[in-house]
Formats: structure tokens, C-alpha cells, sequence
């Protein structure tokens, strides 16, 4: 059992914004090159597959969840839900000494199951700090993946959180945003939804778009247009108010949101005559945020009016400036 312990050499101090990393959720990681990318709703997963050999090799990191008090409650819990239930893993785990650093314990065990026939190898990590518990699972059936699973928990930093005041909830509504994590998100924000062409000469075009602007003073901007060519308006959505962040963990609080429509000159994609404006309903929200390939992510429990349809599972992708064009407005 000894030799299917892998190596354990995770780097725990506060996160580098900057770092040629990805985020995701409490965890922030180099993923390794050429392997299939898997993002859910709970985890995002990384795996390989030798066809010749018929070998093969998973890493999960799980989204962060309430914390059972301890380490060992941690441990125990996603062990049985991660490892022992889905693998039929009877055995206990062969766990290794907790370590303890910035405020992290982590726990760590392996066990061994069958899989087509064939012996597997199964490696739970699992941290809690914070009041939360974050999980990394490593699953192969091969010795000739060790090196690689070695080099990403090499990788690994765990983001240092904002510790919770004894006695206060761990709600982002209590947290001013003017914290550390605060410039992983300030700045320009956008992403556009489908382009539709129909049957005519040159196509009927329309799209929507969506566009926040983050400020490092705590209050942010957001902007969404919707424009086709069979309409005789363009609709635009500005909205501005305040965020706060506590951990990965972000609440926009608007303070004033409209949606004005715009009559066009010719029919084109311009601004003519404000035709109307409308009030519309203030949608205080709470996201769980982080920067996947350079993306913000947005997770959130359901679809908002402000966001719209998600990009994909139960989150919004926003990418950084130079992978969307601007929403330009009356008068710019």
C-alpha cells in the first residue's frame, strides 16, 4: 500500500493574481498540457488516456463547501463521497499526518480498487480553512502517471483567504470590497450571446451582449445591449452600484439599473432617439467567482435577468479586454 502514496509537495501561501495559473474556486494550479479539459457544475476535471497501452489518469479539484468543523470530519466526509462510495472502497484510507499552514490543515489518503479488471489507485487531498473544505482527487491505473500528478500538486497554491471575524457569518453581504481578491476581478469584463443569420441577401443579424467594469473603489458598471436588424430599436441596459468580495465569493449590489430604447438612423447598428426608458427591478446577487484560462467565471445557483442564459452548466463566462468589441454608448 505504501508505494501508491504519491509525493505531497503543495505550495501554500496567498495567491499571485499574475501567475501563469488557473483558478478554480480556493484552488489555484498549472493544468497539465495536452489533457482533456472537463468543467461541471462541482468540479473541474483533467484526464488522459493512452490507447495503447490502455492506460489512463484523472485529476478533479472540487468547488469548496461548508466545513464540518474539522479536518478530520472533512476528510472523512468527502472520502466516503468522493472515494469509498463511487469506487467501492471498503479498506480505510492510509492517510498521512495533517500539515497546517496560512490558516490550511490538509489531510491526505489513498486507497487501491478494481476497475475493468484491472488493479486503480485512488489519492484524496482535502484542505479546510476558513470554514471551508476544498478537495483534490487524483484517480489512475497506471504507475507511468505519477510524474505528471507529481508536477501538478507541485503546482498547487491555495488561495489565502480573508479570515471570518469569531462570531460573524461567512456571508459576502457583510464584507466590504476592498480585500486582497478584489484585483483578480477589477477591470472590463464581457461576453456576447448567439449571432443569428436568416435567408436574405446579406443575412439578418442580431446578437446581445453583456459588459461589467469592475473599480477598485468597490462599485462597478454594468452594460448590456441587445440589437437586430429586424427591430426597430436597440435595447441598452446600463446598471452601476456597488461590489463586495469575501474570498471567491462576490455580491453585486445595484444601486440604479435602466433599460433605455433607441430608435436607429437607416436601420443600422447606431443610436438615433432615445425613444423610452424603464425602471428596472434591483437584482442583488451572489456569485461564486473564479479565473478559468483568463475567463471570469460566475457561478451562481440560478440564471439572473442581468446575466441571462448561462454559458454553460450553472455559470457565466466573461472574458478579459481583446476577446470582446466594447459596448459603445449614446454620446461616446
Amino acid at each position: 500500500m505504501k508505494s501508491i502514496i504519491f509525493l505531497l509537495m503543495l505550495t501554500f501561501s496567498s495567491i499571485c493574481l499574475f501567475a501563469q495559473k488557473e483558478t478554480f474556486d480556493a484552488i489555484a494550479y498549472a493544468a497539465p498540457k495536452g489533457w482533456k479539459k472537463e468543467v461541471n457544475e462541482n468540479y473541474i476535471n483533467y484526464s488522459t488516456t493512452n490507447n495503447k497501452t490502455k492506460t489512463w489518469c484523472q485529476i478533479a479539484i472540487y468547488k469548496s463547501t461548508n466545513s464540518k468543523g474539522s479536518i478530520e470530519k472533512d476528510f472523512e466526509s468527502e472520502w466516503q463521497q468522493l472515494v469509498a462510495t463511487p469506487f467501492k472502497i471498503t479498506e480505510a484510507a492510509q492517510t498521512n499526518e495533517m500539515q497546517e499552514t496560512n490558516g490550511w490543515k490538509l489531510k491526505t489518503g489513498a486507497g487501491k480498487f478494481i476497475f475493468n479488471g484491472n488493479n486503480a489507485m485512488v489519492k484524496l487531498i482535502s484542505m479546510s480553512g476558513y470554514n471551508r473544505c476544498v478537495s483534490i482527487l487524483s484517480v489512475t491505473n497506471s504507475q507511468d502517471y505519477m510524474a505528471q500528478i507529481q508536477s501538478f500538486l507541485e503546482s498547487v497554491e491555495v488561495i489565502k483567504q480573508q479570515t471570518v471575524p469569531s462570531g460573524q457569518a461567512e456571508n459576502p453581504q457583510q464584507q466590504s470590497g476592498t480585500n486582497n481578491n478584489n484585483a483578480a476581478i477589477i477591470g472590463s469584463w464581457g461576453k456576447s450571446n448567439s449571432v443569428s443569420q436568416v435567408n436574405n441577401r446579406f443575412g439578418t443579424y442580431s446578437y446581445n451582449k453583456q459588459q461589467y467594469s469592475f473599480n477598485s473603489n468597490g462599485t462597478y458598471r454594468f452594460t448590456g445591449k441587445n440589437y437586430s436588424e429586424q427591430s426597430d430599436e436597440t435595447l441598452l441596459i446600463k446598471e452601476s452600484g456597488t461590489y463586495s468580495i469575501n474570498g471567491n465569493y462576490l455580491t453585486i449590489n445595484p444601486q440604479s439599473s435602466v433599460i433605455e430604447a433607441w430608435s436607429k438612423r437607416n436601420g443600422a447598428d447606431n443610436y438615433n432617439k432615445l425613444n423610452t426608458t424603464q425602471q428596472r427591478s434591483l437584482e442583488k446577487t451572489d456569485y461564486q467567482f473564479s479565473i478559468v484560462e483568463k475567463n471570469l467565471v460566475l457561478q451562481t445557483t440560478k440564471e439572473t435577468v442581468r446575466d441571462g442564459r448561462f454559458s454553460s452548466g450553472n455559470s457565466y463566462a466573461y472574458g478579459p479586454p481583446g476577446t470582446f468589441t466594447a459596448i459603445i454608448l449614446p454620446g461616446e
